[in-house]
């Protein structure tokens, strides 16, 4: 994979609260980011590296991703917003999660991890049990798509 990558990705957060919020049928939300990114790998760990901005906000949020073999996936953040998620295949891992409006406790229990590494693209898909301060909140999943710029499909974007 080149050193320029471009990074997709979507996450998908389902409200375990009884109560829908108003407006929605099932109080989910998705997301969806494509961004241009930095990519290595190191002692057999990929590493992608982005800015992300925040609307309304001045600043940025530094964030690093690391994938470690087939059951582990971090995402390192820093700025306006810090934390270090840890993502491992049927594991439970707490982190404190910085944001402008305070700090919060953090439990990820990671349910389910797909992780596909090819020679210029990897997809992962991680889906997870999100709690608050020891509250279950959502359930959650996350996909990333990163693939080498020159790669075809991303052609349009670049």
């Amino acid at each position: 994979m080149t050193k320029d990558v471009l990074v997709s990705i979507s996450g998908k957060h389902i409200d375990i609260m009884n109560e829908p919020l108003e407006g929605r049928e099932s109080g989910d939300d998705a997301i969806e980011v494509v961004t241009p990114a930095n990519y290595y790998c190191r002692n057999g760990k990929h590493y992608i590296i982005y800015d992300e901005v925040l609307e309304g906000m001045a600043g940025t949020i530094k964030n690093k991703i690391k994938i470690t073999g087939e059951d582990s996936v971090e995402i390192m953040k820093s700025g306006l917003s810090s934390s270090h998620m840890i993502f491992e295949k049927n594991k439970k891992n707490l982190t404190y999660y910085r944001t402008p409006y305070g700090q919060m406790l953090v439990g990820i229990n990671t349910r389910k991890m797909e992780i596909s590494v090819e020679e210029d693209k990897i997809d992962v898909l991680v889906d997870y049990e999100l709690d608050v301060n020891h509250e279950p909140l959502a359930d959650c999943k996350i996909k990333m798509n990163i693939m080498s710029k020159e790669n075809k499909k991303f052609s349009v974007l670049s």
